[in-house]
């Protein structure tokens, strides 16, 4: 097995020069770079890379916390920190919470325990937790998707909150008036965020309270049909969804198909992500699409960045555009349902959650 000096003799340079091409530290001309490069590549050479952890007490590696591997959003996000952190030399570990914030914190307990250099979260609650925790162990953190409440952490996301306000508009601009939205959970900031972009585009057509429904639920199919169980029992029924993520709109377009309710003829649906490209042949759903894989490979380089920074970096917060894609899942209501037959009341404060089908507490963002 070739060791160090066995390189130096071979590129003929000192073994200090070696571990600094190695190591990617101190300054080395090209011209010697290639040549220690060549020497390793000649002999097979293999840095001891357990050594190599214990000196600079970095491992090289970076994890990534997600509430739910499954949803394409959250795979394709994860494509983006991959490719990054591969680029600069990491390995990446991915842990998957299902949206519990309890499995969150066991993994961050583990994932400190196996010194990871830092760690890239999509916080299953907007409980602080796990902030807290990485917090007292000094380990960097990066929150993506969601909001970090009163922590000086780098965040990224899509502005979720202008995002299902420009849906909302879309079916607006259509002539629904009795819009129905199927939330996540209440205590996700995202969620919150979507609410509050539905009440404003609401809110700003005068509308009344009876024509605006929320339903809080889970960011999963199973919950999306549930939902539209509660929203085919309302009367007068929507003539229109606002999905706040795609899993909800599975589910939530299952139990139409399964009810004999045609989208969009009986019924429009919009949604909150998109499918990557190539999932399928003829995308049909009305969305906002958020940049997936460079909201994942922006959070990778705010931690690499941080991590090779020999001075404190403020806590920096990125926010990425979103755009609305208009498909064949939105069209106009029905004619008896049409706008004409709405008399818009006065706008007045909303001084209480908007109708009964809301599951609990304000719909208010509150995150």
């Amino acid at each position: 097995m070739s060791t160090l000096n066995d390189v130096a003799r071979l590129a003929g340079v000192s073994t200090m020069t070696v571990s600094r091409v190695i190591n990617d530290s101190g300054h080395t001309s090209p011209v010697t770079r290639a040549r220690v490069n060549k020497a390793i590549a000649e002999l097979g050479y293999m840095p001891n890379a357990l050594a190599r952890q214990l000196r600079s007490r970095r491992t090289k590696t970076i994890a990534l916390v997600l509430t739910d591997i499954t949803n394409p959003f959250f795979t394709t996000l994860a494509r983006g920190v991959e490719d990054a952190a591969r680029t600069r030399g990491y390995a990446v570990m991915f842990c998957n919470t299902d949206e519990s914030e309890l499995e969150e914190l066991e993994y961050v307990r583990v994932l400190i325990q196996r010194r990871v250099d830092g760690i890239l979260l999509v916080p299953a609650t907007s409980s602080s937790g796990s902030l807290q925790l990485l917090h007292d162990h000094g380990l960097p953190v990066v929150v993506i998707d969601r909001r970090a409440h009163s922590w000086q952490v780098d965040q990224i996301r899509t502005d979720s909150e202008a995002g299902a306000y420009s849906l909302v508009r879309h079916l607006l601009d259509l002539g629904h008036r009795r819009i129905a939205v199927l939330a996540g959970p209440q205590n996700v900031s995202t969620s919150a965020d979507r609410v509050a972009g539905y009440h404003r585009a609401m809110d700003e057509q005068h509308l009344p309270p009876e024509s605006q429904q929320v339903i809080f639920g889970e960011y999963n199919e199973a919950s999306g049909f549930e939902m539209i169980q509660r929203v085919l029992a309302s009367s007068p029924r929507p003539t229109a969804l606002f999905a706040t993520n795609n899993f909800i709109a599975f589910g939530a377009m299952r139990a139409l198909h399964a009810a004999g309710i045609r989208t969009p003829e009986d019924m429009s649906i919009a949604v909150f992500d998109d499918l990557p490209a190539g999932w399928t042949f003829d995308p049909f759903l009305t969305v906002v699409s958020q940049p997936a894989y460079e909201i994942g490979r922006q959070a990778a380089e705010l931690m690499l960045g941080r991590l090779a920074s020999d001075q404190p970096i403020d806590p920096r917060t990125v926010v990425l555009p979103s755009a609305l894609i208009v498909r064949r899942s939105t069209a106009p209501p029905p004619p008896e349902n049409a706008a004409s037959s709405w008399e818009p009341t006065a706008a007045t404060p909303r001084e209480a959650p908007s109708l009964a089908l809301q599951t609990s507490g304000p719909t208010e963002n509150h995150a």
